[in-house]
Formats: structure tokens, sequence, C-alpha cells
């Protein structure tokens, strides 16, 4: 039988593109998860691989969704050949159960290693030049200026929340918040 394995990272992300490509190379059963791949418990793929049996084949989009490491993708090959599974990783081709085989798939998860090894770098260097500015804030910037939030919370005084909602935009929720914090600084 011929299992697909389809993830990403986070809840935001789509498994559309990854789903597609799984039936399109016509596996019987997919499984998908959303769950970061630098945890170890991925309860679908563990599922997934305590179902195989010997002939059976899964396929994986890219080698960074097989395993969340270069060792961890090298044990788990092993266990899936010793099982006599084959594995076929869309951005690469069949890996074959042969020493080149088994090279070539150890040089590209070091290289998927590495690669996801400097996205992770690059996005804390990044992080801490933006420290180092004056007005750097943590977090998703702020969707409404200082002076739309200060108009908002002038048209309450005349107006009920879900009014002003309306004519602003701005949610109930954050204009509460606005109004708590200009409280706490008079």
């Amino acid at each position: 039988m011929k299992y697909g394995y389809a993830r990403v990272s986070t809840i935001s992300q789509d498994l559309a593109a990854q789903l597609h490509a799984l039936e399109k190379e016509g596996c019987e059963k997919i499984y998908s998860e959303k769950f970061t791949g630098t945890k170890s418990e991925r309860p679908q793929f563990q599922e997934l691989l305590s179902l195989l049996k010997e002939g059976d084949t899964i396929v994986v989009a890219k080698l960074d969704r097989f395993a969340r490491s270069t060792v961890d993708a090298i044990k788990t090959i092993k266990e899936l050949f010793e099982k006599g599974i084959k594995v076929h990783i869309l951005n690469m081709g069949l890996v074959e159960n042969t020493p080149t085989g088994k090279l070539i798939f150890s040089v590209m998860s070091a290289f998927a290693e590495f690669e996801r090894d400097m996205i992770v770098e690059r996005t804390q260097e990044g992080k801490a030049i933006a420290k180092q500015r004056e007005d750097f804030r943590e977090g998703r910037p702020n969707k409404f200026s200082k002076k739309q939030i200060e108009h908002a919370l002038q048209l309450l005084e005349a107006n009920s929340y879900k009014q002003v909602e309306n004519m602003t935009g701005i949610s109930k929720s954050t204009l509460i918040r606005a109004k708590r914090k200009q409280k706490a600084t008079f």
C-alpha cells in the first residue's frame, strides 16, 4: 500500500500543496498534521510508522517533512528499510536501500538540517539587530495608529462599543484594552 505523509510547522500554514502532490502521486491513505518538526512527538507520523508493513511505500512531499534532524532521518530510514518499506521523497525520488542510496539520503538530510539551522540563525540575528533599535517592540505591529485609537475612545463617550466598532473597524476587545490602558496612565 502507498501511504502519504504531509506536515506543516504551524497552525497558520497550509497543507493543501503537499496533500495535492501526495494525491497526485497515488497515495491510498494520507496522514497529515500541523506540528513542528523540531519535536519528536508527531502523533500522525508515529501512527503511520506503526501501520507500515513489508512492501508498503511511504511518500513525503519534501525531505524536511520526513525527519527533524539528520540523525533522526537516518535512524528512521534504517528502521523502514529493515522492515522492507520503500521511501519516496517527491523532491528527491525513491530512496534506494543501497550504499549509494543511503549516502545520497544522508547528504540530502544533512543539507535539509543545515538549511533549517541557517533559517533559525538568520532569524535570531535579525531579531538581535532589531532589538537594538529604540522603537523595537516584540510581536505583531499595531493594526491601528495611536491617533485612530484616541479618536475611537472619544467616539465611545457618545456611542456604544458596537457603534464605534462599526464606524472605525476597531474591535470591542481592542477598545476595552485601550480604555484600560488610558485609565492606567491617569
